[in-house]
């Protein structure tokens, strides 16, 4: 899907003083790339994921995906999303979280079952398992095959891997880079880790605190799979650092 954003403002209108936490963002997205967003904490990372997913209205701009609004691609069920919890039912089993998925979106699945979905996350000897009986990682594991089950087309990710520790979120991240270069979905990564951007994203848009500007874009450009001694990877990551405005 491809993301034309021009424009950008978003005001929450508290009682107390209007707090503007976007201005005059304007970016594109090729269809079928990986984004990565990164910004100070609390610069409106997450607010610009509610405006793409129609969660949100602009106080002015706009956003056309696909040349529809988000509202219409999320009625479409073309959107999926995930934080930093995965929001399992803690009363249904991990097959029964995939499969209610399933059921309430029958029409977008991507023909895969909650079986075979299971196994390509390595969760087939879980599936009956609750999720407090799976470890963070896991979990997380259980709700990107609930992502892939409904086969959507623009993935929106809050920081979804940012509990976890160091050596299960670079697994995570070869598994969405795998599944990914899979199925080509528009992905939208929001994160803090500059490390992590690089590794994964074609494309990284650096903002400014609040209201958040955009500071600058860089497209990512080393062949994958990557690692931090490929060349090119350390300049990569210092120019997003210094965008930031941190020290070398």
């Amino acid at each position: 899907m491809e993301i034309n954003i021009k424009h950008l403002n978003h005001t929450f209108n508290h009682q107390a003083e209007p707090i503007r936490t976007l201005e005059d963002i304007s970016f594109h997205i090729e269809s079928g790339t990986f984004t990565a967003i990164v910004g100070p904490s609390g610069c409106g990372k997450s607010t610009l994921l509610r405006l793409l997913a129609g969660l949100l209205q602009p106080t002015c701009g706009s956003i056309l995906i696909d040349s529809a609004l988000p509202e219409q691609i999320a009625a479409n069920k073309q959107i999926s999303w995930m934080a930093q919890s995965p929001a399992l039912l803690p009363w249904f089993t991990v097959y029964k979280n995939i499969e209610l998925a399933r059921q309430i979106n029958p029409q977008n699945h991507n023909g895969s079952t909650a079986r075979s979905l299971l196994e390509m996350m390595d969760l087939q000897d879980f599936a009956e398992a609750y999720p407090h009986q799976l470890s963070g990682g896991m979990q997380q594991r259980a709700a990107l095959a609930r992502t892939l089950s409904l086969a959507p087309r623009l993935w929106l990710m809050d920081e979804p891997f940012a509990s976890l520790d160091a050596l299960t979120r670079e697994e995570l991240g070869r598994d969405v880079l795998r599944l990914w270069s899979e199925y080509r979905p528009t992905v939208v990564w929001v994160t803090h880790n500059i490390h992590e951007a690089v590794l994964l994203a074609d494309q990284v848009v650096v903002l400014s605190r609040r209201p958040a500007r955009i500071l600058n874009q860089f497209e990512i450009t080393l062949q994958r799979p990557r690692t931090e001694l490929q060349p090119g990877y350390q300049t990569a990551v210092q120019k997003i650092r210094s965008a930031l405005g941190i020290p070398a």
